[in-house]
């Protein structure tokens, strides 16, 4: 029998636990009479035009390897949607990349910028992927406390008292997941002069960029002389309805697409050619559609907030993404402890604010991209729920 004596596994990806998300997404997998409140997945069937698009290039017969960086003409697209949305004008053959989701692209910005021990800042709570993603990257994640009191948005004086001589970079996520926080012009203004100020990179996750309500999102990468030390990341999952086909896209300045597209050229070679497609239409007749859904999720976004806020559970009023982020406090309960007994106790998946980040504890996550009616019967059994656990 051969004894193996040296770790099977990268350190690295051994200290990283596994998503708090999939773990309660997969809580749900065939119980009967469950309701997920826990994946941020838009309800909505991806549009007909759309997939029709994909289909037709499949009868046409683009079935096919790409180029490394995408199909011309979704780059192009890329580029006067960026432009007409953001001011921003991208080179289509040097400065646009098309990526598997956004999540390829944080990563392969992440990778192909930063040197060991390098530090990001990055605020908590925030994303899962983020903190995982600097970790595997080589690089030191800063964490940076955002709380209600000021709208858990990231505050330039606290991304200032967090700058330090090795501090390589500045990655945003806003509008904010989880706590759909949104950011206002003068942290944009505040944080895009620490960057210049201290010659940073900022990596600017912008995937909710279309789902606010009652604000405006503005783009760090808009601010003067901040295209030059920006990636710019969005795509097509949450606005378009397209989780399941992965098509996001990154812009920057060519030296840094170039180092992501060979990382991208070595393990996904090319972003699957229907999505592409399916993509390209998006961007040419997707605004009716953009704005129907936004519609809904507002609406949807107002009972769930209120039904919260009504039950006892203090609710910051969310106004980017689609998700809630009520704090639990007032049951007695721990975040953790909250979410799996609402699941054992009244079939309602949430996600442990713990998940995101230091400062998610003692919240729940809840997502609102579902129908009315479903959202109504889960605050129901929440409500039930915490009248019998709090104290």
């Amino acid at each position: 029998m051969t004894i193996v004596k040296r770790a099977l596994t990268n350190e690295r990806v051994t200290k990283i636990p596994a998503s708090g998300i999939r773990r309660f997404f997969d809580m749900v997998s065939g119980v009967e009479g469950s309701i997920s409140l826990g994946v941020g997945e838009p309800d909505f069937v991806t549009p007909e035009r759309f997939r029709q698009a994909a289909i037709r290039s499949i009868d046409e017969g683009h079935t096919h390897y790409t180029s490394n960086y995408g199909i011309k003409p979704l780059r192009e697209a890329i580029a006067e949607h960026t432009a007409r949305l953001r001011g921003l004008r991208y080179d289509p053959a040097t400065e646009i990349l098309v990526t598997v989701g956004v999540s390829e692209a944080v990563d392969l910005a992440l990778r192909a910028t930063l040197n060991d021990g390098d530090e990001v800042i990055v605020a908590d709570p925030s994303y899962v992927a983020y903190v995982p993603g600097i970790v595997l990257a080589g690089g030191v994640p800063v964490p940076v406390a955002t709380d209600e009191a000021s709208d858990f948005r990231l505050l330039p004086e606290d991304v200032e008292r967090a700058v330090t001589p090795r501090t390589r970079a500045i990655l945003l996520g806003f509008p904010n997941n989880p706590t759909g926080a949104v950011l206002e012009a003068r942290d944009v203004e505040g944080i895009a002069g620490i960057a210049r100020e201290h010659d940073l990179l900022v990596y600017s996750d912008e995937i909710y960029d279309r789902l606010v309500y009652g604000t405006e999102h503005r783009s760090i990468a808009a601010e003067p002389g901040m295209k030059e030390r920006s990636v710019y990341l969005a795509g097509f999952s949450k606005s378009y309805a397209m989780t399941g086909w992965r098509v996001g896209y990154a812009c920057a300045p060519a030296a840094v697409i170039e180092q992501m597209m060979k990382i991208h050229q070595y393990t996904v070679m090319c972003v699957p050619t229907s999505g592409q497609y399916a993509a390209l239409e998006a961007l040419r007749s997707g605004e009716p559609e953009v704005g129907r859904m936004v519609a809904e999720y507002d609406a949807r976004r107002r009972v769930m907030w209120s039904r919260f806020n009504a039950m006892g559970l203090h609710c910051f009023e969310p106004r980017g993404a689609f998700y809630c982020f009520p704090s639990v406090s007032s049951t007695g309960l721990d975040d953790e402890e909250f979410a799996a007994r609402l699941f054992k106790e009244e079939k309602v998946v949430v996600v442990p604010g713990s998940a995101f980040g230091e400062r998610g504890k003692g919240h729940i996550r809840a997502c609102y991209a579902t129908s009315m009616e479903r959202i109504h019967e889960a605050c129901d059994r929440i409500e039930r729920f915490v009248n019998r656990n709090t104290r």
